[in-house]
């Protein structure tokens, strides 16, 4: 069930890097966040197994301005064997965004809702004063994160805050044509994505679609409830309860 109440948290940075997989080799960026960077941003200030982030729009706040720079990566993936840096170390170019900052709005989707892990107690109650309601405005205050939130690569590293009223969208709009939605997961087995004829329009990016109701069908693998993985799980989630309501 797709909750209607919305959650807005604000993100900057200096540089960003939503890499567009349809080029090989050198990182070449989106001109704005993607809906799965929003939404791993979102995970990493409050994730709970009990729900999941429904991004709804993502507001351009700054113009878009490209740099290009050269990163030290590396030519092979990761397997079993550790790999040596010095050996497979490469430098390639990336055209990157900087000076960013954009807004995410959000709502949660829940299969099951019970009494115990109510929308509310996530994103707080309807017409009461969100500040002092929900552990994701509480988080979003505070500062609090469960790792630190990127944009797009972990060395972009961002800081999100609440809004001040005084966020305005930019004036223009860009065609993007193609863009990477999100990995959807079937079985336990990755798959792209993508949503199509996607622009900016007047600075706001409209994540709603057939697409993000698809990602809330995706089957990431989780642990049998009755593992004793879900059972350190339930008592970290207990305890940051408990620290939260102090």
């Amino acid at each position: 069930m797709l909750d209607d109440r919305v959650v807005r948290v604000k993100v900057k940075g200096d540089y960003a890097c939503f890499t567009r997989p349809d080029l090989k080799v050198e990182r070449m960026t989106y001109p704005c966040m993607t809906p799965s960077a929003a939404r791993g941003i979102l995970d990493s200030i409050l994730w709970k197994p009990e729900f999941q982030w429904y991004v709804r729009k993502i507001i351009v706040l700054k113009p878009v301005r490209f740099a290009t720079i050269k990163r030290n990566e590396i030519n092979t993936k990761q397997g079993q064997r550790p790999i040596v840096i010095e050996e497979k170390r490469a430098q390639r170019n990336s055209v990157v965004l900087r000076d960013v900052a954009y807004i995410i709005e959000a709502s949660i989707y829940q299969k099951q809702v019970s009494d115990r892990n109510k929308p509310e107690k996530y994103i707080g109650r309807k017409g009461v004063d969100a500040d002092n309601d929900g552990m994701f405005i509480r988080r979003v205050k505070k500062g609090q994160c469960w790792r630190r939130p990127y944009l797009g690569v972990r060395e972009f590293s961002t800081e999100f805050m609440g809004l001040d009223g005084t966020e305005q969208p930019i004036n223009e709009t860009i065609p993007i044509g193609s863009m990477l939605f999100d990995i959807f997961y079937k079985d336990g087995k990755p798959e792209p994505l993508f949503f199509h004829d996607v622009k900016i329009d007047k600075g706001i990016l409209n994540c709603e679609g057939s697409e993000n109701d698809r990602m809330m069908q995706s089957s990431h693998i989780r642990p049998p409830i009755d593992s004793e993985t879900s059972a350190l799980i339930y008592e970290f989630n207990q305890r940051e309860e408990t620290e939260e309501a102090i």
